[in-house]
């Protein structure tokens, strides 16, 4: 193809000139970042948004909606991210991505206007973070693909890279805005969404463009079906795990969790042999015989693990155990946890965008190695603190464990999509956040399986001996010492005060002194600081181990690319550093692709 040709196209299409792929950084930058803010927001804003609706998500009965107003967003978003870059490779990356923009401002309205409560607001809420979710995967499916066409294989990194800033960070900084916004008002944390999304739906209407290749295919429906059904199935069954099952203090042995991990795994299995059969798969197996796509993704799988699993227990450290212990009340917790884990983002903000600019020069390995060692060398440096740290070390810890995973992300994400062609960018996008947002939830179950394992071992005598010593009888306070683990934690989490929650009704029938030292700012903090070691022990050993295969597999990134790329590359050499959204043919299913 001659320049008078590219200069030609770029000309007929405004959407071609070498201005595009700011436009198309800054809109998709805005998605995710709005995106991941709103899988994360209601983490923190939880406590608020339960007593705003006036449920109260300790009780055994309103423990699902606990569960699905966490993880409901995350795991829609796992499911469908694959089959909606599937379709952005088929009908337009920047239509399906329009339509998530859309999707995600009106859900964010329905969520804001909610005017009653009990159980049916709490259904409702969960309904519409759904239907958010569905809008959150079109953006997260389909916008590093529009940016992989926008700029050329020498700029991907840094523009991936600022785009991984905005996914990444926006999931730390969905806590300080939950934080900030919901003790003021809970409907706040939803509409804070809405001129965003207002915003970005109109300006990627008028603005971005279909710059990459369209392939005309046939919709995967089996493929689709039971991939949908399989991987819903195994994300239920993590999520229904960690809950109490009978005698048992997790629900893994529970016929329903059992049913769903093993049914959606058969599923799954038979999602994989469909795809060897159908000429236009949802996921194209033959993507994997690539080195750097294959490798690429099982670092981000890990990498996603350890870091979703990290939220979690931070929380509860931060709002069970140590702002307790420094003179904070239990309602105050959540927007100063939030507040105490900022040193994470700025180390991410800082690192991230530039060692993806770094990497298109200097190659990917060693950035996403070196990032990935250094995450672990931070997961051991918070197993050796003591529960009760020193603010000044740990913040330099967390400063660490973001610069880490800032060294990571953005290269890693650079190579992966670099290694795709042109055609199967969208679903190979699609793929990795697949990866990513499944591990998250897969992290949360494996996370909070760890602490309670290790709370279990030690937890029931220390607590035990504790109500005893402080007047509750011992047939009373050896009954709530066996109470599962989780119902602790849950409430660590969402900052009520566990003792008060544990104790109910008999608290009142105590001398006013033992009430006081029970519910005191003290005793809860100090009586679960051991036990909460060994649970805390287990979990970030297993994100060093996670850190550390996510190293290892970097190492085997950076092969020969595929032949699509190459000659991509070879395109903008000979058009003299034009930008890559004019070097790919346009087709779509109308009209055949441009010949030179």
């Amino acid at each position: 193809m001659t320049s008078a040709t590219l200069a030609a196209r770029a000309a007929a299409d405004p959407g071609l000139d070498s201005g595009y792929k700011w436009i198309a950084l800054s809109n998709t930058t805005l998605g995710m970042l709005i995106a991941t803010i709103n899988s994360s927001i209601v983490l923190i804003a939880l406590p608020d948004i339960f007593r705003g609706i006036h449920v109260n998500p300790l009780l055994p009965e309103n423990t699902s909606y606990l569960l699905w107003m966490m993880m409901g967003f995350l795991v829609v978003t796992a499911v469908l991210v694959v089959s909606f870059g599937r379709l952005g490779d088929m009908f337009g990356r920047a239509r399906m991505y329009n339509l998530g923009f859309a999707i995600f401002t009106v859900s964010s309205i329905f969520l804001a206007i909610t005017w009653f409560d009990g159980s049916a607001a709490a259904i409702w809420l969960i309904a519409w973070r759904i239907v958010q979710g569905v809008g959150g995967a079109f953006l997260m499916a389909n916008s590093s693909a529009i940016l992989t066409d926008a700029f050329p294989a020498d700029q991907r990194g840094l523009a991936l890279g600022i785009n991984g800033v905005a996914a990444i960070a926006g999931s730390f900084l969905g806590l300080l805005v939950g934080g900030i916004l919901a003790p003021i008002h809970w409907n706040l944390v939803f509409l804070v969404s809405v001129p965003f999304g207002v915003i970005g739906t109109i300006w990627a209407y008028l603005k971005l463009r279909d710059t990459g290749v369209r392939r005309r295919a046939q919709m995967d429906w089996w493929g689709n079906i039971t991939f949908a059904v399989g991987l819903v199935a195994v994300l239920v069954g993590i999520t229904y795990g960690i809950q109490p099952y009978g005698g048992h203090s997790m629900g893994w042995s529970s016929p329903m969790v059992l049913s769903c991990l093993i049914g959606g795994t058969l599923m799954l299995v038979v999602f994989v042999f469909i795809e060897t059969r159908v000429p236009s798969p949802l996921f194209d197996l033959h993507l994997f015989a690539n080195r750097s796509f294959t490798f690429g993704n099982i670092a981000n799988l890990m990498s996603s693990i350890g870091r979703g699993g990290l939220q979690f227990i931070l929380i509860i450290w931060l709002q069970g155990i140590w702002l307790p212990q420094h003179g904070y009340n239990f309602e105050q917790t959540p927007l100063w946890s939030a507040i105490y884990m900022i040193p994470i983002t700025i180390g991410f903000l800082l690192t991230a965008p530039v060692s993806g600019a770094l990497s298109d020069r200097l190659g990917t390995k060693w950035f996403t190695t070196t990032g990935m060692l250094i995450t672990a060398g931070t997961f051991a440096a918070l197993i050796a603190m003591p529960v009760d740290f020193s603010y000044p070390t740990f913040a330099i810890v967390l400063f660490l464990n973001g610069v880490g995973m800032g060294m990571f992300s953005s290269p890693n994400r650079a190579e992966v999509m670099n290694s795709l062609p042109a055609d199967a960018r969208g679903s190979g996008s699609g793929m990795m956040t697949t990866f990513q947002n499944a591990a998250m939830v897969l992290s949360i179950g494996l996370f909070f399986s760890l602490m309670i394992s290790g709370l279990s071992a030690h937890l029931p005598a220390t607590m035990g001996a504790g109500l005893t010593a402080n007047g509750v009888p011992a047939v009373q306070a050896d009954q709530i010492a066996h109470l599962p683990a989780v119902a602790v934690l849950f409430a660590a989490f969402l900052g009520y005060n566990p003792v008060e929650q544990l104790l109910g009704p008999q608290l009142s029938s105590l001398p006013q002194g033992n009430q006081d030292t029970l519910t005191g700012l003290d005793f809860f903090p100090h009586l679960i600081s051991s036990p909460f070691a060994d649970g805390l022990s287990a979990a970030f050993t297993f994100a060093i181990v996670c850190c550390v295969i996510g190293a290892l597999a970097s190492l085997f990134t950076g092969a020969r690319r595929s032949k699509a790329v190459e000659l991509e590359e070879i395109g903008q050499e000979t058009s003299g550093g034009a930008t890559a959204d004019v070097v790919e043919p346009v087709t779509s299913e109308l009209s055949p692709p441009l010949r030179s």
